[in-house]
């Protein structure tokens, strides 16, 4: 897709994250005033650039922005998703269904939940002792008793972005889960899997960025969570035998935004990074320098 003369890569990408449809709402969580703010973020920060780099393009129509404006609008996509489905667990959480820990009782509304997440791979009721439920096999063989996140549910506390295999679908996944409490005890938690991949792809098709950007989020160790390749998912960069891009991993754990150069593959890369608060991940958008 060419860019009209005067506007910027940046630009288009931003016009069409606005021009596409909401993202994902569950029904059980509206949240059309995050949406609105989100978006007057996106045209606030385009104003603040183009008056910062040309005070006459701020009264003018074109559309002028560099990259980190669409970096920013890439992690807000993702963030906006995984807390919508985080929202939904939690008001799930608070109903009589979920607190009486009973499968039977809850299971419709985790159906509902499962039908309204485009990028699930598993809606699961957990108990205290690990074992769970799926919507789509109920009870499980397997237990999460041993999953690193379990103890913080039942501490509870949620749960948004740790990377895992599913146990239930065997997927690359990434848990987004609540607790249940009653009586001010943790009588089970509602979780969500969601593929990594599908993820990507949402945000791929919303941002319509261009093939010489590249979209990927590393999570606090450094293991990519999403990667506009779905190959590169849940892989080190850092353990990929490239010096440069090692060191260039290393700056965007420490810092909480920037920017890098490396290579790989044998091409030149320059990335811009910033750290989210929200999920703890590092996101970054590399350009391939030709």
């Amino acid at each position: 897709m060419r860019a009209p003369h005067g506007a910027s890569i940046t630009c288009l990408v931003l016009i069409k994250v606005m021009a596409s449809p909401a993202p994902y709402r569950p029904v059980f969580f509206r949240s059309d005033t995050r949406e609105t703010m989100m978006i007057k973020s996106f045209l606030a920060a385009l104003a603040l650039f183009a008056a910062t780099v040309n005070p006459a393009l701020a009264a003018s129509d074109d559309c002028t922005a560099d990259e980190r404006v669409a970096l920013s609008a890439y992690r807000a996509l993702t963030e906006d998703h995984l807390s919508g489905v985080l929202a939904a667990e939690r008001a799930l959480a608070a109903t009589a269904d979920a607190q009486s820990a009973d499968w039977a009782r809850i299971k419709p509304a985790l159906a509902s939940l499962a039908r309204d997440v485009t990028t699930e791979a598993a809606v699961w009721y957990a108990m205290p002792d690990g074992h769970y439920y799926t919507v789509d096999g109920d009870l499980s063989k397997e237990s999460l008793k041993d999953r690193a996140y379990f103890p913080a549910l039942l501490a509870d506390k949620s749960v948004e972005g740790t990377l895992v295999i599913s146990k239930s679908t065997g997927h690359r996944s990434i848990i987004v889960a609540a607790p249940v409490v009653r009586d001010g005890k943790v009588v089970a938690a509602i979780g969500v899997s969601i593929r990594a991949r599908l993820l990507a792809a949402m945000v791929a098709e919303k941002t319509h960025m261009p093939d010489n950007l590249i979209f990927y989020a590393l999570d606090a160790d450094g293991r990519t969570a999403i990667h506009k390749d779905p190959e590169r998912m849940f892989e080190f960069p850092s353990d990929m035998g490239a010096p440069s891009l090692g060191a260039a991993v290393n700056t965007i754990l420490k810092a909480p935004s920037g920017s890098v150069s490396y290579e790989f593959r044998g091409q030149k890369r320059t990335a811009l990074f910033e750290t989210s608060g929200v999920l703890g991940w590092h996101f970054v958008l590399a350009r391939e320098d030709r």
